[in-house]
C-alpha cells in the first residue's frame, strides 16, 4: 500500500508535515490546533480554540476521504484538564449518539505558544 499525505484548506503546520496521512483504510492526523484558518493565531480562550480545533478536525478527516463518522480515537491535551466541559460541550456537538462516539484520552500537558488544547484522531475510512 503507498502512503499518501494529506493537507486540508485553513490549515497547516509550521513544519513540512502534512495535517494527516493516510495508508489503506487508515488515516492519522498529526497535531491539531485551536488557530484560526485566515490568521494562523490561537483562539482567545478554551472555548474558541475548542471550536477551531474540531472544526479543523472535520475539515483533515474530510480531505482524508472520511467524515467525523469514521474517527475512532482521539486524544486530547489540555493545559488544564479540570476545564473539560469545554471540550465536551463541542464533543457532543460533534459527536451526539453515545453509541456511536470513538473513543477518547484526554491528558493534561504542559502547552507552548498560547495553546490551551490540541488533539490528534485516528480514523478507518471504509
Amino acid at each position: 500500500m503507498k502512503r499518501t499525505s494529506v493537507y486540508a484548506q485553513g490549515f497547516s503546520h509550521k513544519n513540512p508535515i502534512p495535517a494527516a496521512c493516510r495508508i489503506g483504510q487508515m488515516l492519522y492526523s498529526g497535531s491539531i490546533q485551536g488557530t484560526d484558518p485566515a490568521t494562523g493565531a490561537y483562539g482567545s480562550s478554551l472555548e474558541a480554540q475548542c471550536e477551531l480545533m474540531f472544526a479543523h478536525v472535520r475539515r483533515i478527516v474530510e480531505a482524508g476521504g472520511g467524515t467525523t463518522g469514521h474517527i475512532v480515537k482521539m486524544t486530547v491535551w489540555m493545559n488544564d484538564r479540570s476545564q473539560r466541559a469545554a471540550l465536551n460541550t463541542v464533543w457532543l456537538a460533534m459527536f451526539p449518539d453515545p453509541a456511536a462516539r470513538p473513543a477518547r484520552h484526554t491528558m493534561q500537558a504542559s502547552l507552548d505558544g498560547g495553546k490551551l488544547i490540541e488533539c490528534d484522531f485516528i480514523a478507518v475510512i471504509d
